[in-house]
């Protein structure tokens, strides 16, 4: 099979995984001649959940000895199988940088005769680019589990991030769709690299200067809707991988139906919108100081799908609503719906010097048409009959079925800027 063929079949396949930001790297690795990590010349273009979108994004092959029910890729499918050579890999690579198509590299597998076996021929390619082609842009590999740790700590030797996913968001969901693959194994291996994260940043914060490693972190993926598992079991999940393995991102993936599918597999994917809001909540619960627990309960242990997670704790709690501009601390503001971080910041360092107005908070190209309900200035008072209101969750929510698709602005803007 020509390269071009595999090109095709490979890239193909790897793009259910979900986890391929190249955020993190600030700086083009010392000594390099080829590739940037500043994105000069490079176009980055985000879906609408956020994924970025300029990596050659591969697996090594789609060959795999694991029979997991949920991947178009285990070892019962009736696919069509490739595999790249190291080199093959790595003169692609070179050869769409220097088209100016991308600014590095994804590059995940198949597990092929085992995981330590598979880990050094990735490792293969990301040190080839390093030492021989001398790379400097960005490389982003998955690891696998149960692999040797010295293979897992010698892959962050040469990749910007690497990452390990996690599948699924309970270890039984697992057990009953992928009993080959253990959460311990998953586990040990992202304590393992943050370990050697820590172990890097107490040497520079002592005065070393130890060798590079993962500068851009740890991420993971978990494939939503292949089981029953509510948005609280996802969430509650991810939450305990920030805290304990402190990730740079849980991505999450919309399970997608694949030819001649287990019977324990839902028919259809899930509505895209129930992704979207996951990434919502992600970044409440990680950037705007909201816990778990406001955003999903025992008694509603799923998002609703009509309105945003921020918008319906506001409408959970509207005695707390209208919320002054001029007097609300800063963690208060972060919780109104429609303003984000950024705009927060602004408004807390313009009130220093003067009271806000009505005026100012358009300035900031707020959605007011959301805002202004939940908002006091000093010459803006919303009404109170509109905040008490049975139908304004209808009309800032938009369909109350909540299964109409994403407006394709709205959130990718929302995605890259996190603004909810």
């Amino acid at each position: 099979m020509d390269v071009r063929n595999k090109l095709e079949i490979l890239a193909d396949a790897a793009k259910y995984d979900a986890s391929c930001a190249s955020s993190g790297s600030k700086q083009t690795r010392a000594g390099s001649l080829l590739g940037s990590t500043e994105g000069m010349g490079i176009c980055h273009s985000y879906t609408p959940d956020g994924r970025c979108v300029s990596l050659l994004k591969i697996l090594l092959t789609n060959y795999c000895i694991y029979d997991c029910k949920y991947c178009i890729n285990r070892v019962s499918s009736d696919v069509p199988r490739a595999r790249f050579t190291v080199d093959e890999v790595v003169r692609l690579t070179i050869e769409f940088y220097r088209r100016n198509y991308i600014e590095g590299l994804f590059l995940s597998s198949g597990i092929i005769q085992n995981p330590d076996y598979t880990m050094e021929q990735l490792i293969a390619v990301a040190r080839t680019l390093r030492e021989v082609h001398r790379f400097g842009g960005y490389i982003h590999l998955k690891t696998i589990p149960k692999a040797a740790e010295r293979l897992t700590i010698e892959a962050g030797r040469w990749a910007d991030r690497i990452s390990i996913n996690i599948e699924l968001p309970t270890a039984a969901d697992l057990v009953e769709l992928a009993p080959e693959k253990r959460r311990e194994d998953v586990d040990e291996a992202m304590g393992d690299i943050r370990e050697e994260i820590d172990q890097r940043r107490d040497d520079r914060k002592a005065g070393l200067k130890p060798p590079t490693f993962a500068p851009a972190g740890q991420s993971t993926q978990m494939i939503v809707g292949a089981t029953d598992s509510p948005d609280a079991a996802i969430l509650g999940t991810a939450t305990d991988l920030y805290q304990r393995h402190r990730l740079r991102r849980v991505y999450y993936s919309a399970f997608s139906p694949i030819p001649f599918a287990d019977d324990r597999l839902p028919p259809a994917s899930p509505p895209l919108v129930r992704e979207h809001r996951l990434y919502q909540a992600d970044w409440l619960l990680r950037f705007y100081g909201f816990k778990l627990d406001e955003i999903v309960t025992p008694a509603a242990p799923n998002l609703a799908l009509d309105i945003d997670p921020k918008l319906a704790w506001a409408l959970a709690h509207r005695d707390q609503f209208p919320m002054d501009v001029n007097r609300a601390p800063r963690e208060l503001l972060l919780r109104i719906p429609g303003i984000g971080v950024r705009s927060v910041n602004r408004i807390v360092d313009s009130r220093r010097h003067r009271a806000i107005r009505l005026a100012d908070l358009r300035k900031l190209r707020l959605p007011w048409r959301r805002v202004q309900h939940f908002v006091a200035a000093i010459d803006h008072l919303p009404r109170a009959k509109d905040l008490e209101s049975e139908w304004l969750r209808a009309r800032l929510g938009g369909n109350p079925t909540g299964l109409r698709q994403l407006d394709l602005f709205d959130a990718a803007r929302s995605a890259h800027s996190g603004e909810v």
